[in-house]
């Protein structure tokens, strides 16, 4: 399962749940009176550590369930519900509160977010970690995974490139532009959860 569409799903799924255009508000807030060099090292550090982990999940997460004794279509079901409800968060705006929250203490320019809370949890989230692992299962072979992984690669470089250019982002978009793109994603991950969800019927010989 390597075609055209089976990739925008991915990559659309991977840029949803990630959401690029949220963070970087967010980025600008925590790295607020560092340099472009410091904030640099900074995106760096948060993007490497992000595929890392997604990496590890992608590759090991299936195994993982394996061995717990969960099948994949119920974890399709189960990643379907969470990203449904990161989904409902995002459009009732509870998804960047709480990421302003959790952010809250780690604004200090003295302080390293790279780790925490870029890569984790605001990077490579539950969400995302949910869906690497449902895309790659849906992958039947290896060029499918590395595609896959390609996406996601893919994805996070779009993440960088909006941490290098959040100020312009910012001002550009303003408040009230961010809001609209961040509901209008919202949107769109909430189909994409109801089809994992019916995927994983599918599974289990419920649903046609």
């Amino acid at each position: 399962m390597t075609d055209m569409t089976f990739l925008i799903t991915a990559f659309t799924t991977l840029f949803v749940v990630i959401d690029p255009i949220g963070m970087a508000p967010l980025f600008v807030a925590m790295t607020q009176g560092m340099n472009r060099h410091q904030r640099r090292a900074i995106a760096i550090r948060a993007c490497v550590a992000g595929v890392v982990i997604l990496m590890i999940f992608a590759f090991a997460g299936e195994a993982l369930l394996e061995f717990i004794g969960i099948s994949m279509p119920a974890f399709r079901i189960a990643g379907g519900v969470l990203l449904f409800l990161t989904a409902l968060d995002m459009l009732f705006e509870r998804r960047q509160q709480r990421r302003e929250d959790n952010s809250s203490d780690h604004v200090d320019p003295e302080m390293d977010p790279s780790i925490f809370p870029l890569a984790i949890p605001l990077i490579a989230g539950p969400g995302a970690i949910a869906t690497i692992i449902l895309l790659t299962g849906q992958a039947d072979t290896a060029i499918g995974i590395g595609a896959v992984l390609g996406v996601m690669a893919f994805v996070i470089a779009i993440v960088f490139a909006l941490f290098m250019a959040a100020g312009l982002l910012e001002r550009a978009l303003g408040k009230t532009g961010i809001n609209v793109v961040t509901r209008l994603l919202g949107m769109l991950l909430a189909a994409l959860s109801v089809q994992f969800i019916l995927d994983g019927l599918k599974g289990f010989g419920l649903a046609g």
